[in-house]
């Protein structure tokens, strides 16, 4: 081993050197910048260059050691307070509690649980975030933002939703509130909503299966006792070259003012076991006749003559067979 001699040590010219001065020599060595700073550099260190120690357990020999070991030992058990560290750092699993004040950005990894504490302005916001699959009690968020969830399997007790929510499967226990913004498509393949209100503004469209709705919604296949007014609403047949045509699809009510003599033509769209209902005003001067097609059929074959007086009323209310119209008149409401 090479050995760099203690420059405090003197030797007179043509002087004795006893045992005691060779012993100085190396018991007395110092190890000046200049032994470091003389070699070459070297440009890379790898994990198995070895560096010089001195064991604080033995302070008689000084001990080699592995960059390697220097790391894994003396930073898995320090503290380090004021430790800044730029650029990209990368490590492996963490199993201790790591705490980062300000500006963490974790671009990938594995959080088994975070625990997010309040955080000030507006709460905690994760504008963009994915989560793998968690353990324990998965992710709790109090309070915050979420943008967009997507969740293959997640419970979610109470909350507000502004967005879209997707889900293909999951447990919803609590109350959805959408207060704001607009839910384009609820799928759902199985569980139960227990209230839903809203405001359509389109259609309500069930292209397969039953729905079943509770005493307040109208339904065609059960008998309902009606506690508010239910009405058609009265639309007007025009005249057309002395004839009428009436669609009874939509125009189960209907009504008439004859301005000259004129014909009912044969009704389209009748159905089985519906009623019509025509009011016929008599148009200004009076005198005015309507005949109707054989599609109409009245008591004795024969069919009512209008009221002649000027703004008379007549009401004909028909029943239908699904192809012809049978009715009876109410005249001369005047």
């Amino acid at each position: 081993m090479a050995i760099k001699f203690n420059r405090s040590q003197t030797f007179a010219t043509g002087g004795t050197v006893t045992a005691a001065d060779l012993h100085n020599l190396v018991d007395g060595t110092d190890i000046y910048p200049a032994l470091i700073t003389d070699q070459g550099n070297l440009a890379t260190v790898s994990t198995a260059d070895k560096i010089l120690i001195a064991d604080v357990d033995d302070t008689v020999n000084a001990k080699s050691t592995t960059v390697q070991n220097l790391f894994d030992d003396a930073l898995s058990t320090g503290t380090y307070t004021d430790a800044y560290l730029s650029g990209q750092f990368s490590y492996g699993t963490a199993t201790g509690t790591r705490l980062i004040s300000t500006n963490a950005t974790i671009t990938t990894g594995t959080i088994p649980t975070a625990t997010l504490g309040t955080t000030t302005g507006t709460a905690a916001t994760f504008t963009s975030s994915t989560f793998g699959t968690t353990t324990a009690t998965a992710a709790n968020i109090t309070s915050g933002t979420v943008q967009t969830l997507t969740s293959s399997t997640a419970t979610i007790t109470a909350g507000t939703f502004s967005g879209l929510i997707n889900s293909s499967t999951g447990t919803f226990s609590g109350a959805i509130n959408s207060t704001a913004g607009t839910i384009g498509t609820i799928n759902s393949t199985t569980g139960t909503i227990g209230n839903f209100t809203t405001t359509l503004t389109g259609d309500l469209t069930i292209s397969a299966g039953t729905a079943t709705v509770g005493t307040r919604v109208a339904v065609v296949n059960t008998a309902q006792e009606y506690t508010a007014t239910h009405n058609f609403n009265a639309t007007s047949l025009t005249i057309t070259s002395g004839t009428i045509p009436w669609n009874l699809a939509a125009n189960q009510i209907a009504k008439l003012e004859v301005t000259t003599n004129s014909t009912l033509n044969t009704p389209t769209n009748p159905v089985d076991g519906a009623t019509y209902m025509l009011v016929v005003t008599q148009g200004t001067g009076g005198n005015n006749t309507l005949s109707f097609s054989t599609a109409y059929k009245f008591p004795g074959g024969v069919a009512p003559v209008l009221s002649t007086g000027s703004a008379d009323v007549d009401v004909l209310a028909f029943v239908s067979n699904g192809t012809v119209l049978y009715g009876v008149t109410s005249q001369d409401f005047s």
